[in-house]
């Protein structure tokens, strides 16, 4: 695909995962608009570092949304619940952590839906994985499998014939393989950021899970995280 004309919705965190899944898009010819949900999370840095990334990369529009999810609470990202720090990489996947936003990749996808189906867009890209992840629920193929066929229910688009695809470029990749494709695509990963809490200077803590699976990757590629850290 070479042309430009064929339209994307691409949620963009200003992360690692969703800036690279962002440049996968591009590359692919896809005229990408950028949508970031600014919800309330404590780590609020990465709002700007994604409009940072999209003026960057070159998108046709950026949209940041707020809604407040405060309201609801319930995760360490958006209520007064303590980040779980320097956990074993190895229980990462163990359970579900409290840095899970309930329903969270329910609720960014259905602004992604809606927005693709006003512009006319069937293609939704989303930088979710399965390996490198730390137990969300909303990462795994057989959700974005099941959010497809609402998608396809839930629209008049999709009742009209217009089939939604959820592309999922990361689903399957170690976050060292993610950083490899990121950087074969040029993506400058110091305007990333990862971290689930974050200094007030917006220094990454370097013991989040987030933080933890960041520098795991970098290492395993044999290279620094270029992203500042506050030790």
């Amino acid at each position: 695909m070479t042309s430009t004309s064929i339209k994307a919705v691409v949620l963009l965190s200003g992360g690692l995962d969703s800036t690279t899944t962002l440049a996968i898009a591009k590359h692919q010819g896809f005229a990408c608009h950028c949508l970031t949900v600014q919800y309330g999370q404590r780590h609020a840095v990465e709002i700007d570092a994604a409009r940072v990334i999209a003026r960057q990369i070159g998108v046709e529009q950026h949209v940041v949304m707020p809604i407040d999810l405060r309201q609801f609470g319930g995760s360490a990202l958006t209520g007064d619940i303590a980040v779980p720090k320097d956990r074993p990489l190895d229980s990462m996947s163990e359970g579900i952590p409290v840095t899970y936003v309930p329903a969270r990749n329910t609720i960014f996808l259905s602004f992604a839906l809606a927005w693709a189906e006003t512009l006319g867009a069937r293609d939704i890209f989303l930088g979710v994985n399965a390996l490198d992840y730390s137990g969300y629920p909303d990462c795994r193929p057989e959700y974005i499998a099941a959010f497809e066929k609402l998608a396809s229910l839930a629209t008049k688009a999709g009742v009209e014939g217009t089939a939604f695809k959820v592309h999922t470029p990361l689903i399957d990749m170690t976050k060292a393989d993610i950083i490899r494709r990121g950087l074969e695509l040029g993506i400058d990963f110091a305007l990333t950021t990862s971290c689930y809490d974050p200094t007030p200077e917006g220094l990454a803590c370097g013991h989040c899970d987030a933080c933890l699976l960041r520098l795991k990757g970098f290492a395993e590629i044999g290279i620094s995280d270029p992203r500042p850290y506050a030790n």
